[in-house]
């Protein structure tokens, strides 16, 4: 799957009254949320993705207060009815946290102040922002960690952000060992500038990171951006349908040697090292590249009773990670017909209603 460009903040923080407000909102956004969510009700009714057995008879393996979601997954509502209705349907819906793919999403002007101030009228926090590594052909104005960093962090602040990141891969000079080697150094500048302002830097991975060096068919490059960066200073943001894409696309390497990997086993190594998690699930399909196609939390193959409940188990980590949902196809009608507010009140549901089995 094509990655997504990060989309531009609006430097000018000027406040366009629709962003803010959503306005027209109050009974106008109240019923068009109400008849998107009605459309998806049968769906969740049948308890497909929440069933007994699925739960299991213990705690709930989501902590309090660590259901994010990443608003990529909700862009098209972004635009349609602001932020100000979107968040207060979250809050409704269980979400604690919001993680930021760019700061107006297409609702035309909105100050950063202005934005913080709705996360906190609905009760949400500001949990990352995804921020371009580097700009494609070099521009030195484009928003990204490698041309405007302060600004970056300032805008990070402003909201009232815990983290900042990028979804970009580390590949900026290549896939050999030295181009990631290079690019780690730079990890870690960025790193220890938002450790000087109280943030935390990290990086989103996609499947191919998971891959070999080009140069190093023996080097697994995810391994080596560990290896190479400071974990006082940089982060991981562990997608965990894309660690498992991985799983399937590079389990062996490109001589045909065998070269399995658990996505478990990276976070059991460093659980520091993993604060944050995308939450996003799938089916698995032979027939396509990454081996699995996006749907639904609750509806795909990914075990994540298993594997919040692993974590949690961690000795003093069951509170320390932020758990964020995202569906990059949820606005798409052909992939999600029910659409993105049924995509996220569904994965809230079937996450909050999973409980550990066995030992606690």
């Amino acid at each position: 799957m094509t990655r997504r460009p990060t989309p531009r903040p609006d430097l000018t923080r000027r406040l366009r009254r629709r962003g803010l407000l959503g306005v027209a909102a109050g009974a106008t956004a109240a019923s068009l949320l109400g008849t998107e969510l009605g459309a998806g009700t049968a769906r969740a009714a049948d308890g497909a993705s929440t069933s007994p057995s699925a739960r299991g008879h213990g705690r709930p393996v989501l902590p309090p207060g660590r259901l994010g979601i990443q608003l990529y997954t909700l862009r098209d509502q972004v635009r349609s009815i602001g932020f100000g209705p979107l968040f207060e349907e979250l809050a409704r819906q269980h979400y604690d946290e919001v993680e930021f793919a760019g700061y107006t999403q297409g609702t035309g002007e909105i100050s950063l102040r202005q934005l913080h101030r709705l996360l906190r009228d609905n009760g949400l926090r500001g949990l990352g922002s995804h921020v371009g590594y580097h700009a494609d052909g070099g521009d030195p104005d484009a928003y990204t960690f490698a041309t405007r960093l302060e600004q970056v962090l300032d805008d990070a602040q402003a909201l009232g952000l815990t983290h900042v990141g990028t979804p970009s891969s580390p590949n900026r000079y290549g896939d050999t060992v030295d181009a990631w080697k290079r690019a780690a150094e730079e990890f870690n500048v960025y790193g220890a500038a938002a450790r000087a302002r109280g943030l935390k830097f990290y990086q989103h991975n996609h499947a191919d990171e998971f891959g070999f060096a080009t140069d190093r068919p023996d080097v697994r490059l995810y391994d080596l951006l560990l290896e190479e960066t400071d974990p006082e200073l940089v982060y991981l943001e562990m997608d965990i349908y894309w660690a498992f894409a991985g799983q399937h696309k590079y389990s062996v390497r490109p001589d045909g040697s065998p070269a399995p990997f658990e996505p478990l086993d990276y976070v059991r190594a460093a659980p520091d090292r993993f604060p944050l998690f995308h939450v996003k699930d799938g089916e698995h399909d032979e027939d396509l590249p990454d081996g699995y196609r996006m749907t639904d939390v609750g509806d795909g193959d990914i075990d994540y009773q298993h594997f919040l409940s692993e974590v949690g188990r961690l000795p003093g980590h069951r509170r320390r990670h932020h758990w964020a949902v995202e569906r990059d196809d949820a606005v798409d009608p052909e992939a999600n017909p029910a659409g993105s507010l049924s995509t996220a009140r569904r994965s809230s549901q079937h996450l909050r209603a999973l409980r550990t089995c066995g030992r606690d």
